[in-house]
């Protein structure tokens, strides 16, 4: 359990750089004390660990040091390659077939050779197919809206116009929907009808 943790310390602190043991120990669900402790235990193990002190101190890897991702159990391997081989809908349905496949093949190329055999051996073994692609053409635009935060109006030029502020689409066992920030409440497909994505932006925190 402990190196398991040391290892995602290890990953946490090389993908987002300086963090505190507070926000080190929110991450990990564990106390400031037990981060201190597995601190030491890097720093004794001969790993580069930089602890600044002060209000803008923290806890970073120092001298560029990198790593690959190592140590993942046996059935940690097999579990990633169970999600890497799930068949999910929602690729297909905004497009990004290419994208995943490319992204697939980078993820696992860059697992070291035991995890990666555990991986791919999941994969041949075990194949979960979703049902056929949506070719529904308003899945991708409204996916495009959401990723760029463009209004949109749904039932464009009806008596039931509505303008949205889209910040996220579900794909439950029943449909796809629309989650609106500004009503905060989330739009069945059946209630979308034509769509005008409009060229304005909101922010944020509409």
């Amino acid at each position: 359990m402990r190196a398991s943790r040391l290892l995602q310390t290890l990953l946490l602190l090389q993908n987002r750089g300086r963090l505190t043991s507070a926000q080190l120990a929110e991450e990990l669900e564990v106390s400031t004390r037990t981060i201190l402790r597995d601190v030491d235990a890097m720093t004794e193990a001969g790993l580069p660990i930089i602890v600044h002190q002060g209000n803008q101190g923290g806890i970073e890897l120092g001298f560029n040091y990198r790593t690959r991702l190592t140590g993942l159990a046996e059935a940690e391997a097999q579990a990633l390659g169970l999600i890497l081989t799930a068949d999910n809908p929602m690729i297909p349905a905004l497009g990004l077939e290419s994208a995943a496949k490319q992204a697939l093949a980078k993820l696992i190329e860059s697992l070291p050779d035991t995890s990666r055999g555990h991986c791919a051996k999941a994969m041949a073994q075990f194949t979960l197919v979703a049902n056929p692609p949506d070719d529904d053409p308003r899945i991708k635009v409204l996916a495009q809206a959401v990723a760029r935060r463009n209004i949109v109006r749904l039932r464009y030029a009806s008596k039931t116009e509505q303008t949205i502020h889209p910040i996220g689409m579900t794909l439950d066992p029943e449909d796809w929907s629309v989650h609106d920030a500004v009503t905060d409440t989330s739009i069945r497909r059946t209630k979308w009808g034509r769509l005008n994505i409009s060229g304005r932006l909101f922010p944020a925190s509409p």
